[in-house]
C-alpha cells in the first residue's frame, strides 16, 4: 500500500531531484533561446526538428526564454511595434495650423547652427518654416530632414530683405511644398546663420512644444553635431515650423474605438496566458522572466535568464540563439570540440566591427551617443563561457540596456573585453550554408524544410536530385 505521505513529499522530491539534476557537472553546453509568447509554433518546431538531431541523453539542456507579462496595451494603440507605450494622443487639435514652439523673447546666441529632433505620432503636413523676426539682421537657412538623411525635404530662406512672415510670438516663417509626413516619420530642423551674427535662441527649458494633442514629440537638439538629451538643457531652439493634423476624422474614430479593443485584446492575453501555461506544463523547457514581453525588453529578458540559468545550472558553455534561427547542432558540437576552447573569458560568434548606430526604425538607438557600436556577435546564435554568464548575471541590475540583445551585449562586454573567437560560421543573414552553425529569419515552414533535407540527405540545403 502506497503511503499518503509520500504522494504528498513527491512533488518537493521531484523538484528537489530536478534542481540537483540542472545543478549537476554534466552540461558542457546549454542552449537558451529567445522567444516571443506568441510564437508557440515556431517553439514547437524547433522541439521537433533540429533539437532532435541527437539522441535524448545527449541533448544539451534547453531553455525557451519568454517575458512573464504580456503588454496590455492593444497593438492599434501603440506608440510603435516595438514597445509597450500608449499612443498618448487625447483631444487632437484639427482644421487649423499648429506653431510647433512657442516662448518668450530670445536671447542672444554666438550659435551658428541648431537643429531639434521630432518624431510624428499620427501623420501631419507641414506648411512653413521659421526663424526669430525682430530686428532681423541675419541671413538665416532654415531646413528639415528625415533624419539621418543628408538631402532636406524643405528650405525656407530668411534674409534682411526677404524675412518671410512675422506671426504673433515673434517668429517669422516661410510657406513651403506641402505633403504628407507619415506616422513614425523621424524628421530635424536646423537653424544655419550665415554671417557673424548668430541665432537668437529659446533656452530650452522656456519653450512651450504644442503637440497638437500628442502628434508630435520632440527627441533631441543639437548644437551643430554634439547630440543633447532635450530633458536635460540645452543651448536651445532658433525657431520652429508650422503644421496641421492629417486626416483627423479617421483618428477621433480610432480613438472612440479604444475601449472595446481593449476589452477584446484583454481577452486574447487572457486565453494567451492559459495555454502558455499549458505549453510549459506539457514541455518544461520555458523560463519566465520577469519582463513585458516587447522587442525593446529583450536585452533585459536575455539578463535575467542569465541570472536564472547561474542560479539554476552547472555548465560549461551557453548557447544563445533565436526562435526563428536554424541551428546545426552537429556542427556546433564538432566545432566546439575541435577549436578546444578554453575559458575564462570566451566569447564565440560571427562579430560585426564598426557598426553605424542607427538613430531611427526599428533599431532606433537614442542612448548609445557614439557613432558606432563596439563589436557584437550576430543575434543568431553566439557561446559564452560560464565565467562570462556569471558575470552578466551579477551585474544585471547595474548594466544599461539599449536598443537591441545584439548590440547591448557588444556594450557590455567592452567592459571586460572577452577573448573572442571568430567564426562565419554563424550566419548573420537569412542563408543556408552545409557547414553553418546557425541561420536566422526562417518561418515554421521553412525550419522544417531544413529538417526534412538534413535528415534525407544530411544536407539542410538541399538533396542531390
Amino acid at each position: 500500500m502506497r503511503c499518503p505521505l509520500l504522494l504528498l513529499l513527491c512533488p518537493c522530491l521531484l523538484g528537489l531531484l530536478l534542481q540537483l539534476w540542472l545543478r549537476s557537472p554534466h552540461h558542457p553546453l546549454v542552449i537558451g533561446i529567445l522567444s516571443a509568447r506568441q510564437n508557440r509554433a515556431l517553439r514547437d518546431t524547433i522541439r521537433s526538428t533540429w533539437l532532435q538531431s541527437l539522441p535524448p541523453a545527449q541533448r544539451p539542456l534547453l531553455r525557451f526564454i519568454v517575458g512573464s507579462e504580456a503588454c496590455s496595451v492593444p497593438p492599434e494603440d501603440r506608440e510603435d511595434p516595438y514597445s509597450c507605450r500608449l499612443l498618448n494622443i487625447s483631444s487632437p487639435i484639427l482644421h487649423r495650423e499648429i506653431e510647433a514652439f512657442t516662448g518668450p523673447e530670445p536671447a542672444r546666441s554666438p550659435h551658428r547652427q541648431l537643429s531639434v529632433t521630432f518624431r510624428v505620432l499620427h501623420p501631419i503636413i507641414i506648411t512653413r518654416l521659421g526663424a526669430w523676426c525682430p530686428g532681423f539682421t541675419r541671413n538665416i537657412s532654415v531646413r528639415l530632414f528625415q533624419a539621418e538623411h543628408e538631402e532636406p525635404l524643405f528650405v525656407a530662406r530668411l534674409t534682411p530683405l526677404s524675412p518671410g512672415s512675422p506671426i504673433t510670438g515673434g517668429l517669422c516663417y516661410k510657406s513651403v511644398e506641402q505633403f504628407i509626413l507619415p506616422e513614425g516619420f523621424h524628421g530635424t530642423v536646423r537653424w544655419d546663420s550665415h554671417d557673424a551674427y548668430g541665432l537668437p535662441v529659446w533656452g530650452v527649458h522656456r519653450v512651450t512644444l504644442n503637440d497638437g494633442g500628442g502628434v508630435l514629440r520632440v527627441t533631441a537638439a543639437e548644437e551643430g553635431l554634439l547630440p543633447y538629451d532635450f530633458s536635460q538643457g540645452v543651448e536651445g531652439i532658433a525657431g520652429g515650423f508650422m503644421y496641421t493634423v492629417h486626416d483627423g476624422e479617421p483618428l477621433l474614430q480610432r480613438l472612440s474605438a479604444r475601449p472595446q479593443r481593449l476589452a477584446q485584446h484583454l481577452a486574447a492575453l487572457e486565453k494567451e496566458e492559459a495555454e502558455l501555461q499549458e505549453e510549459s506544463h506539457a514541455h518544461g523547457d520555458m523560463v519566465f522572466v520577469d519582463v513585458v514581453d516587447t522587442y525593446r525588453n529583450v536585452p533585459r529578458k536575455l539578463l535575467l535568464f542569465y541570472r536564472w540559468l547561474e542560479a539554476t545550472a552547472t555548465f560549461h558553455f551557453l548557447l544563445k540563439t533565436d526562435d526563428d534561427c536554424f541551428i546545426h547542432l552537429d556542427n556546433v558540437l564538432r566545432a566546439l570540440e575541435d577549436k578546444r576552447l578554453q575559458g575564462p573569458n570566451v566569447w564565440w560568434g560571427n562579430f560585426r566591427l564598426n557598426w553605424a548606430v542607427e538613430r531611427t526604425g526599428k533599431w532606433q538607438e537614442l542612448e548609445y551617443m557614439s557613432p558606432a557600436y563596439p563589436a557584437f556577435a550576430c543575434g543568431s546564435g553566439y557561446v559564452l563561457s560560464y565565467d562570462i554568464v556569471q558575470w552578466l548575471a551579477a551585474n544585471a541590475d547595474r548594466l544599461k540596456t539599449y536598443q537591441g540583445e545584439d548590440v547591448s551585449m557588444g556594450i557590455w562586454m567592452s567592459a571586460i573585453g572577452p577573448r573572442r573567437y571568430q567564426d562565419d560560421g554563424w550566419l548573420c543573414e537569412k542563408s543556408c550554408d552545409r557547414a553553418m552553425l546557425s541561420a536566422p529569419q526562417f518561418s515554421v515552414q521553412e525550419l522544417s524544410e531544413l529538417w526534412q533535407q538534413e535528415r534525407r540527405c544530411g544536407n539542410p540545403c538541399e538533396c542531390a536530385k
